[in-house]
């Protein structure tokens, strides 16, 4: 398979080379929780890291399911909802071959779709389609990391993958997605440039 491997996040993990680590869940997700735009729910968080916004939303009372492809990141996951007394699945899982017995009123994409090589992202697009219920929402942040190389010689570097919007746009399509117009939100990140924040609605 091209791009990192289970064992290479699991390396990071053990290292402690984590800096898409925020050590607290993602603002956006607070302002979207906080605003009444995502409510409580049957919702999946593929690529949960080290979980914080798993517990966040098992807080606010979701059905929550993560998954990750790290030993390590599963664990940590596990253990921030025991210290918590919060409760959510937590499965190690490839996304790409992930099926869940049911579709889900939510997927929230944070950290996934730049950890995966971009040979991989149509794959991954269609898995979202295929995990949401009709007129569910994808509560995406997509990472802004252009790379000089990437944008003078063409090279695809990372991860974090540069999520570049009309690559975006091109994955999840207009016939597939509905798209809110533009501007998108900018979420800063102390060590990873911004993501935008795009709520896309299943069609």
């Amino acid at each position: 398979m091209t791009g990192p491997t289970s064992a290479f996040w699991q390396e990071r993990f053990d290292q402690q080379q984590t800096p898409w680590d925020r050590g607290a869940a993602s603002p956006q997700l607070l302002a979207w929780l906080d605003s009444g735009a995502l409510t409580p729910c049957r919702i999946l968080v593929p690529g949960c890291g080290g979980g914080w916004e798993v517990a966040e939303l098992a807080r606010r009372g979701f059905d929550v399911t993560a998954l990750d492809y790290a030993p390590a990141a599963v664990q940590r996951t596990r253990e921030l909802l025991q210290s918590q007394r919060l409760t959510g699945a937590v499965l190690q899982a490839d996304v790409l071959h992930f099926e869940p017995e049911q579709p889900f009123d939510a997927i929230y994409e944070q950290t996934c779709l730049c950890a995966i090589h971009p040979d991989h992202w149509v794959a991954y697009a269609q898995r979202l389609h295929q995990w949401l219920l009709p007129g569910a929402t994808l509560w995406g942040l997509f990472v802004q990391i252009p790379r000089p190389a990437a944008i003078q010689e063409g090279r695809i570097e990372g991860p974090p993958y540069h999520c570049d919007i009309n690559a975006v746009r091109a994955l999840f399509a207009g016939a597939h997605w509905h798209w809110p117009r533009p501007p998108y939100t900018q979420v800063p990140h102390p060590r990873l440039s911004h993501e935008l924040a795009v709520p896309l609605t299943r069609r």
